[in-house]
């Protein structure tokens, strides 16, 4: 693992201003990019040590704030140990703001983070790879179908509603993707049922794209997240070893 640089960074949008977290290695080179995509907890010290992470492993990653449009993170006052199911007035402040980051509105943020990446310093020219954890997974596969030429490879983990019946649905854009993906989903996720396993599968099969979708056993609903009471070491450490693969071989 090589030293990390992180800092603070605003991104302009069409709508205003993002502030995000950059890590990349502290060598001043330029390094391939990685957009992380946050959950619905926001970018905090967990999602900023996720990036020192993968910073260390040669690429620079940025995680915006992508509902800066109701301010600046942290948006909540989140507990040292997040456990929704003890405290359910989180997620009752949480839901309105996620609510309100339409697809419209996020493809339309994603155009101006790919766009900053391209235009930094600390990012290598060629396309972008992109990680996405719970709703982030979405915002991941969304962005992939939406900016095809700037994505190499997308991840998603324990992501959820990734193939309704809804006529914004992210599996719908499998036909405009030209990536790489990778899904690893929680078997114990009511917000990702066998159906929609499924649908997705069928739905990235028949558009030809290279992917692979796997189901992590006894892994809950936000495994990756250390500082939440979802979190499962096992499911996580498969996470990163997927994840720098799929980085591995798209870099």
């Amino acid at each position: 693992m090589t030293a990390v640089q992180g800092t603070a960074v605003d991104i302009p949008t069409e709508d205003g201003t993002a502030d995000a977290y950059l890590a990349r290695p502290a060598d001043g080179a330029a390094h391939p990019a990685v957009l992380l995509y946050m959950d619905a907890f926001g970018l905090r010290p967990w999602l900023r040590s996720m990036a020192d992470r993968l910073a260390g492993e040669g690429y620079a990653v940025l995680v915006p704030n992508v509902f800066y449009r109701h301010g600046r993170a942290p948006l909540f006052e989140l507990p040292e140990l997040i456990d929704p199911g003890a405290r359910p007035e989180i997620f009752e402040r949480i839901m309105p703001v996620m609510q309100a980051l339409t697809t419209e509105r996020a493809m339309r943020d994603a155009g101006a983070y790919l766009r900053w990446l391209a235009e930094s310093p600390a990012v290598a020219d060629g396309p972008v790879a992109l990680t996405g954890y719970c709703m982030g997974a979405r915002l991941s596969l969304l962005t992939a179908g939406t900016y095809p030429e700037r994505v190499a490879a997308a991840a998603g983990f324990h992501g959820g509603r990734l193939a309704t019946d809804t006529p914004d649905s992210p599996h719908l854009v499998a036909g405009k993707v030209t990536a790489e993906l990778y899904f690893g989903h929680a078997d114990q996720d009511p917000s990702l049922p066998e159906e929609q396993i499924e649908r997705l599968e069928e739905a990235l099969t028949e558009a030809g794209v290279r992917h692979r979708c796997e189901v992590y056993t006894g892994a809950p609903h936000g495994f990756t997240q250390a500082d939440t009471a979802s979190y499962h070491k096992e499911g996580d450490e498969r996470h990163w070893a997927a994840l720098l693969d799929l980085l591995k071989r798209t870099f």
